[in-house]
């Protein structure tokens, strides 16, 4: 099985604890039975998320996130192949926006987009770095 790596970012629409619960309760049912795991950052302007799988899951996934309404203006922002999974042990790991991440400006202006692949993969190992929440 060759391993494949998405990050996307989206908006979220009706933003609540209620709703952030669902998401992960739906994401982690799907991935532990399509062997997908990753991390989620979330606040009321931004989910970021990255996902990582094989290629099959990891595509599905995307496409089921890319239709749910609970998601605005999804974007591919990277995909490609990995050597090693940077969650391996969380079907969805969540983590709340940190303050070094983007401000609500930064992200507004397109900061997600402008980041490289390498910066978004460095921000993911930064929070696998830090204890889990």
């Amino acid at each position: 099985m060759s391993l494949f790596q998405v990050v996307y970012a989206s908006r979220p629409f009706g933003y609540d604890e209620g709703m952030l619960n669902g998401i992960l309760a739906d994401a982690r049912r799907w991935n532990e039975r399509e062997g997908i795991t990753g991390s989620l950052i979330c606040r009321a302007d931004l989910y970021l998320q990255l996902l990582e799988g094989p290629v099959d899951a990891v595509t599905a996934a995307f496409g089921r996130i890319a239709r749910d309404d609970r998601h605005l203006e999804v974007r591919r922002l990277h995909a490609g192949p990995a050597e090693q999974r940077l969650f391996p042990t969380w079907a969805m790991r969540h983590d709340p926006a940190r303050s070094w991440m983007w401000t609500p400006d930064e992200v507004a202006d397109g900061a997600p987009e402008r980041a490289s692949s390498d910066e978004l993969l460095a921000m993911f190992e930064r929070i696998r770095a830090e204890p889990d929440t």
